[in-house]
């Protein structure tokens, strides 16, 4: 567990604490909707439903939160981002809801139906470069040139603040163990600053290949570029500052998943759970079965998956089937004693009862009571 006071710290060098998340909720709860909690009781995880949230993501909670706050303190600049799609949609949902002028920067190569949701909100779409990293670079550029006011994805204090009233919300149903997906960080860095007071672990979520975080805790900052994953919404080269600092403090782990885990996943969670998940939606969910724990949430972060992408995947992929349920060993009812084989009864003794039908109803009830599935929190 990360030192108390090495995390209090951290927040107030990096500009960011448990206090402004619970801002950020105040701000927040006129706009946005609490997320259901599903418990899926075939993964033996209890799920927070971020893929139900406005424009399909979590990420509407920080690009909200930022832009309110930024009006708070009285800036009303433009904005502009960077994103490979939910980022984008949340900043212009927020912005058409407050009435500030937003501009998106999308890589080629984005989902098609993410850009046409960024479009739908009346946000200005420019396209450029192959990457998020391409597109961050020119959304920055813009910014400089034209006075527009930056937000970044993940490594921005207000950014993180919204995206940790997620914790908020999860923290009555009493986890022992959050898991969350990571790209940047602002998503794991806002839970763990919501929950770690509370004694709750959280454990980050990447994809082989695509665990730049993961790296940089380790001490390992070489920008690589991301391999092709079916979770875009996590393909980051380098994280943030702001999220790297908090992540170092206070996560407890960083699982690492395979591409194969993650199909079979996120196709589970379709044909199982009845819920549709993008990429880095499933990504914690996949990673749930090595986090060892009696009372698992996993994040389900968005569900903006491409309809073309989710058909190829119900048509290609064939996920095992489901582990069974155990079940315990009959218990011998209360009260009944067993006799023992050496020392039998006296005749005299042993006459059976006259079985009644209230008699019937009892032994029923007692062997229903007995033999039942291992309860799944």
């Amino acid at each position: 567990m990360p030192d108390s006071r090495a995390s209090s710290s951290v927040e107030g060098d990096v500009g960011v604490g448990v206090a402004d998340v619970l801002a950020a909720q105040a701000r927040l709860r006129r706009y946005l909707p609490v997320t259901p909690m599903h418990r899926a009781e075939r993964f033996g995880t209890m799920l927070k439903l971020e893929n139900l949230q406005r424009t399909g993501s979590y990420k509407v909670r920080g690009a909200l939160n930022a832009l309110l706050a930024a009006r708070e303190r009285g800036d009303r600049r433009p904005v502009i981002c960077a994103s490979a799609g939910n980022h984008a949609q949340g900043v212009a949902w927020a912005a058409y809801r407050l009435g500030v002028p937003a501009i998106t920067v999308m890589p080629h190569g984005a989902p098609r139906n993410k850009v046409a949701g960024v479009a739908h909100w009346g946000a200005a779409v420019r396209q450029h470069g192959d990457s998020y990293d391409e597109a961050f670079a020119f959304a920055k550029e813009l910014a400089a040139q034209n006075g527009y006011r930056f937000l970044s994805a993940f490594d921005d204090p207000d950014v993180i603040a919204g995206q940790g009233t997620i914790g908020i919300e999860i923290a009555p149903h009493a986890p022992d163990v959050v898991i969350v997906p990571i790209g940047g960080g602002g998503l794991a860095s806002g839970v763990a600053l919501a929950l770690k007071s509370q004694g709750v672990r959280v454990v980050g979520a990447q994809v082989e290949g695509v665990d730049a975080m993961a790296r940089a805790l380790k001490g390992d900052a070489t920008p690589i570029p991301p391999a092709p994953t079916l979770a875009d919404g996590v393909k980051v080269k380098v994280p943030g500052f702001i999220t790297r600092r908090l992540c170092a403090s206070l996560l407890d782990d960083v699982v690492i998943v395979r591409e194969a885990e993650l199909r079979e996943t996120l196709v589970r969670l379709a044909l199982e759970e009845n819920l549709i998940a993008e990429g880095a939606g499933a990504l914690a969910l996949a990673a749930g079965r090595r986090v060892a724990g009696k009372r698992k949430c996993a994040v389900v972060s968005g569900g903006n998956i491409d309809a073309g992408v989710l058909a190829q995947l119900l048509s290609e992929v064939r996920p095992a089937a489901p582990r069974k349920p155990r079940r315990r060993a009959p218990e011998p009812e209360p009260g009944r004693l067993t006799r023992s084989v050496a020392n039998p009864p006296d005749a005299a003794t042993s006459a059976t009862p006259p079985i009644t039908p209230a008699v019937r109803e009892n032994e029923r009830q007692a062997r229903a009571a007995a033999v039942t599935e291992e309860p799944v929190w």
